[in-house]
């Protein structure tokens, strides 16, 4: 959306106070475990940018709860695999050799969307370690659910994800659809079906050196997520509420409902 469509999206300005206020109404409250993917030209012309939805969620979830952020790096994928575009494949090792290592600190995300990307600097956010998964949090809980972030299976058992499932959280799906859902990849991993594995190599700094990686993983797929966000809130409407936030159409999810739907989908779909 351009600047001159996103005036238009709205009748007034969106500000951090109106958009407490519509979280408010979606039913976020103070001390929640709020896991948020987010659009942020879906929401419309907000004044203050992507700074004023941090704030908003900030204020919303209280120092009580915990606000939590995918900040994925795919830039550290296996590059031999990449697809849109794909590089020429004798780029691959020079790519694998010469990117420079994954610096919670440092490295910015890519393709998440200027929110995310504005929340892993804001103090007092934790980033995880995983040169790819990533997941910045800030909060009451923020160290114990990034903290500790196992790098095989990064959206599995040992990832941020989980420890939001542990903690009865839920997904805020700002101006996003379930197509860009990371906690139905959990899912993937609970359920019983055959899988592919994988591995690839990223760099990280040990001990002030670079130094690749070995990472073990499965091969993810988002392309059910769509038709399995359709049953799910077809099955299990209380788990779901609907309402604008500005002008995005959005929904609170309950994430330990949506997680054990999606296993069972999987199971029986895949």
């Amino acid at each position: 959306m351009g600047e001159r469509s996103a005036v238009e999206s709205v009748d007034e300005p969106v500000t951090v106070p109106s958009l407490v206020e519509d979280l408010r109404d979606l039913g976020i409250r103070s001390g929640d475990t709020l896991l948020v993917h987010s659009s942020l030209s879906a929401i419309g012309w907000v004044c203050g940018d992507a700074p004023a939805v941090v704030d908003a969620l900030w204020e919303a979830v209280t120092e009580s709860g915990t606000l939590v952020m995918p900040t994925h790096t795919t830039q550290y994928s296996n590059p031999a695999v990449w697809s849109d575009p794909p590089v020429p494949d004798d780029w691959v090792e020079t790519i694998r050799e010469r990117r420079p290592p994954y610096r919670p600190a440092v490295t910015p995300t890519r393709g998440m969307g200027a929110v995310p990307e504005c929340f892993r600097n804001y103090p007092g956010v934790v980033r995880s370690r995983h040169p790819i998964y990533s997941f910045a949090a800030r909060g009451a809980e923020a160290e114990a659910i990034v903290g500790d972030h196992e790098f095989d299976y990064g959206l599995g058992e040992g990832s941020p994800l989980a420890r939001v499932y542990d903690r009865d959280g839920d997904v805020l799906m700002l101006g996003t659809g379930y197509d860009t859902n990371t906690s139905l990849h959990l899912a993937e991993y609970r359920a019983e079906f055959p899988k592919a594995r994988a591995t690839n190599v990223a760099p990280i700094l040990r001990e002030s050196e670079r130094v690749q990686l070995e990472i073990n993983d499965i091969e993810t797929s988002a392309d059910d997520f769509t038709d399995l966000g359709a049953a799910f809130e077809d099955d299990v409407p209380a788990a779901v509420t609907e309402g604008l936030v500005g002008a995005a159409e959005s929904r609170l999810i309950d994430q330990r409902a949506l997680v054990d739907f999606a296993v069972e989908f999987f199971e029986n779909h895949r």
